[in-house]
């Protein structure tokens, strides 16, 4: 089983099917939070839409196209990360997050973005890493810039959330910039 401690009690590792119940419960909570800048939010309702999301992200992942990952604190999911695309073939990615609102300043989603990052660069050869969340969100670009990334513009009316056109802020890292562009997170 793959795991990674993030923190004393915090640890990141595959979100798999089988953790429907888990997730479905999880997504009932967080939804407040999150559903202004998360798709999921809208359509993970009960277990079986859970089950569907994760079983998608599990097919994606054997096709080496995508990837989804918990953080569990103290063995309560909290939140998580996504490849949401993999294209080795090219050598781009694109990272996604979400995290409960109670569990944010704690350092959890630079700790996973960064060792998401760093296994993408070091052991799969991608050659840019992207984030792009809703112009929106200033948290969410907050934490883009905290791990190096550039900001390389905005896609204007770029995607449909809650029935509303948004726009989105494109991030990126390059292999090449990752070692002097993501200092350690503290704390």
């Amino acid at each position: 089983m793959f795991a990674h401690q993030l923190a004393d009690g915090a640890e990141f590792r595959p979100l798999e099917p089988w953790r429907a119940a888990e997730f479905a419960k999880h997504a009932d909570r967080v939804r407040p939070d999150i559903r202004d800048y998360i798709p999921w939010a809208w359509t993970v309702v009960d277990e079986r839409t859970a089950g569907e999301y994760l079983q998608s992200y599990a097919d994606k992942q054997a096709k080496d196209e995508a990837g989804i990952y918990g953080i569990w604190v103290d063995g309560v999911l909290q939140g998580g990360t996504v490849f949401r695309t993999f294209d080795a073939g090219t050598g781009v990615c694109e990272v996604g997050v979400w995290l409960a609102a109670e569990m944010r300043g704690r350092g959890l989603i630079n700790r996973a973005v960064r060792h998401m990052i760093d296994w993408a660069f070091h052991e799969r050869g991608m050659h840019r890493v992207e984030w792009v969340c809703d112009t929106r969100n200033t948290a969410s670009a907050a934490v883009a810039k905290r791990l190096g990334m550039t900001c390389e513009g905005v896609h204007r009316q770029s995607f449909v959330l809650g029935g509303k056109r948004r726009d989105s802020q494109v991030w990126a890292v390059l292999a090449t910039e990752w070692g002097e562009a993501a200092p350690e997170p503290r704390g």
